[in-house]
């Protein structure tokens, strides 16, 4: 399937190609961190919005009713606030991803599906992202009082009997969402480029895609 894609380029150089992916990609990851990694990034989007952990979410209506969504959403701005603050941290690997994209790989992206140099971001950088999201998530959440925060609002939940005393890490469960928004607004941009590449900025892009459009 591949291989009939890659031929409609035949008037486009392998370089040509490359590089116009290459630039996409980066064109790419970075609006989806500078649009992740503000205020609101994560907490005004409801596709990336983190909730609360499964837990809390189970008992989170009826805990509203027994008066307590002020902790609620205390707890829910301090999740998306730790993950607005990691995003950034992702933006110079997912650069270094593209550089070290080999011609192999180009080529399986350039004429894979619409979210394929997504899969390779995933690929090849979602460990590493994992290790540096998590201190900043972790810093944040310490300077948000993240853990009182949730404490409190689990310690009610336990009083009324609508939380289990048992809970999850809360540090890992905001790196894996912040991670997953991530990943998330990356294809949005990449579908966004694969769609209508020629309203881009970039003539090689616009080249080089618009030739797979045909």
């Amino acid at each position: 399937m591949a291989a009939p894609a890659w031929a409609q380029l035949e008037d486009v150089s392998n370089r040509d190609a490359i590089n116009a992916l290459k630039s996409a990609l980066s064109r790419g990851s970075r609006a989806a961190v500078e649009q992740l990694g503000r205020e609101d990034g994560f907490l005004g989007d409801a596709r990336v919005k983190i909730p609360l952990p499964e837990p809390l979410r189970r008992a989170e209506k009826n805990m509203r009713r027994f008066g307590m969504g002020k902790y609620a959403d205390e707890l829910i701005v301090a999740l998306n606030r730790a993950a607005e603050a990691a995003v950034p941290e992702a933006q110079q690997l997912l650069i270094d991803a593209v550089r070290q994209m080999s011609v192999q790989d180009a080529k399986g992206v350039l004429t894979g599906g619409d979210t394929a140099g997504t899969q390779y971001f995933r690929r090849t950088t979602e460990e590493t992202l994992r290790s540096r999201f998590l201190p900043v998530v972790q810093r944040t959440t310490a300077r948000v009082g993240l853990a009182q925060k949730y404490n409190q609002y689990a310690a009610r939940g336990v009083r009324v009997g609508l939380v289990d005393a048992a809970d999850a890490n809360l540090d890992d469960y905001v790196t894996r969402k912040a991670l997953d928004g991530l990943y998330f607004m990356v294809a949005e941009e990449e579908r966004k480029i694969r769609k209508d590449p020629v309203g881009t900025a970039s003539s090689l892009i616009k080249k080089v895609f618009g030739a797979l459009l045909k």
